[in-house]
Formats: structure tokens, sequence, C-alpha cells
């Protein structure tokens, strides 16, 4: 026990240990916000479609010489301003998140194969490499974390409407168009920059995990992403640490973590009002 201790504390001595636990934490403020809004939306084949579109990215990267990542960021922010038109209906953002996976693979794979790039370094866009984190995916994560809790706080009266009921914000004189479009690019480049820490398969551990914990202890909007954020940060940081203790790689053990987690929360007695939706919209007057 102490030489692993030891082992430990070398570990954390070393610059790319450190950017990965400041990338965790930076990620932690941010990405679990963004999976109250996935969870809100019902928009759960997003993690997918963007996983997809990011792979459509790299493989533009790789082919025109410029960052892989940067490209993968655009290519995201892109789609998710794209599908926005669509989003008339639950059903609708659901059906254009498919199509859209569909056509992001498809036109990655063919690409690849036309272009003779060599595709491993795109599908290692899967697996993550959270050690390998530089100081250009800190900065990524860094306006995530004061772009989305900002966005959030600020427009939490509207976004509150938006999950509760898209055609009651309409008639409330919320901007629906705009405030859905602003946030599925805010998704959509959130999960690009998480890619990079866990992999795209994995992504669900910075995201939507934490705010499914949230939802069962959370008894408003308000207190749901204030969960989120807090039980980010304690899954991110709990299963790093073991992940380095036990010499694992940190992706699985993070989504491990975070599930136990959620799996203990569902034991838990459920609140009268653990959905946000019904205190969004009963706290509203109360929000200006």
């Amino acid at each position: 026990m102490t030489l692993a201790t030891a082992d430990l504390g070398e570990l954390l001595g070393l610059l790319p240990v450190q950017r990965a636990g400041i990338a965790l934490l930076l990620a932690a403020v941010g990405l679990p916000v963004i999976g109250v809004v996935i969870v809100g939306l019902d928009i759960m084949p997003v993690r997918f479609a963007m996983m997809h579109v990011a792979l459509l990215g790299i493989a533009v990267g790789l082919l025109t010489g410029v960052d892989p990542m940067v490209c993968a960021l655009v290519a995201c922010a892109l789609a998710g301003a794209g599908v926005a038109p669509l989003a008339r209906t639950p059903d609708g953002l659901s059906g254009a998140m498919g199509l859209l996976m569909s056509l992001a693979i498809a036109g990655a794979l063919l690409l690849l194969a036309v272009s003779g790039v060599n595709a491993s370094g795109a599908f290692a866009l899967l697996w993550g490499s959270i050690l390998s984190v530089a100081g250009a995916d800190l900065a990524v994560l860094a306006v995530l974390a004061a772009l989305v809790p900002g966005l959030f706080w600020w427009r939490r009266r509207e976004i509150g409407l938006l999950l509760y009921d898209r055609e009651l914000a309409q008639c409330s004189g919320v901007p629906v168009r705009a405030l859905t479009a602003a946030l599925l690019v805010l998704v959509a480049i959130a999960v690009a920059g998480a890619i990079k820490l866990t992999g795209a398969l994995l992504v669900d551990a910075l995201t939507l995990l934490p705010a499914l914990a949230a939802r069962r202890l959370g008894s408003s909007l308000k207190s749901i992403a204030l969960w989120a954020v807090g039980i980010g940060v304690v899954v991110n940081l709990t299963g790093f640490l073991l992940a380095l203790w036990l010499d694992w790689p940190p992706g699985p053990v993070l989504v491990l973590t975070a599930g136990a987690l959620v799996l203990a929360v569902h034991f838990l007695p459920e609140r009268r009002t653990s959905s946000w939706r019904v205190p969004a919209s009963t706290s509203l007057p109360s929000s200006h």
C-alpha cells in the first residue's frame, strides 16, 4: 500500500498527468450541465451522431494537414447548427440525429478510403488518450467550463421553459429556434471536446451519467445542474486517481465509477418533484 501510494505521488508529479487532472476538473464544470440539456431535450442519440461527425472531422484534418481535433470541433459545431432547423419536435430532432450519424460515418469512411489516409489515427478517437491532452485541449475545455454554466445561468428561465414544453416556451416569447440552435451547438462542441479525455465510446461518463444521477437528487432545474457539476467533479477525480493507482485505462474506470454512482443514487428514495420539468415551470416567475 505504501509503495502504491508512493507510485501514485510520483505519477501526480508528471506534467501529462497534471494536465489530464486539470482537464477532468474543467470538464466536470461544463459537461455535466450539457448532460442535463441532453436529457431534458430528449436527444440521447446526439452523442453517437457527434461521435461520427467528429470522426469525419478527424478524417478531414488528416487529409488536409489541419489539426484533426480543431476539424472535429468545427465539424460538430456546424452539424449542431445544421440540425437545429429540423428540431421542430423531439421526434424530429432524434430523427435528424440518426440521419446525421449515417451520413457522417459514410462520409468519413469514403474520405479515408479514397484519400488513402491511414485510418488508425482517426479511429484512435474512439478510445481517447487522456494523458496526451495538450494546451489547446485545455483551452477548449476552459471555454466550455465558462460558457456552458454562464449561458445556463443567464438563460435559465428560457431553458427551463424549453425543457418543460417547447410549445409553451414559444407561446411565452422564448426564442425557441435560436436557443435550441445555441444549445445544440454547445452540446456538439462539448461532446467533441470530451472525446480526447475518454474516447467517443465513453463520453457519457462526463456528460450523461452525472446528469442522470443529479436528476434523482435535485428538486429544481438549478439544483439538478449544481448536483450534476458536483457529481462530475467527484466522479472525475475519483475515477482518475483510481485508474492511476491501479494502472488501469482511465476512460473505462471513469465510466464504471460514474455508473456505480448512478446505480447507488437509484436506490435512494425518489423526491416527489425529482424531474426538473415540474420545478422549472412552477419556479419561473421568481427567476426574473
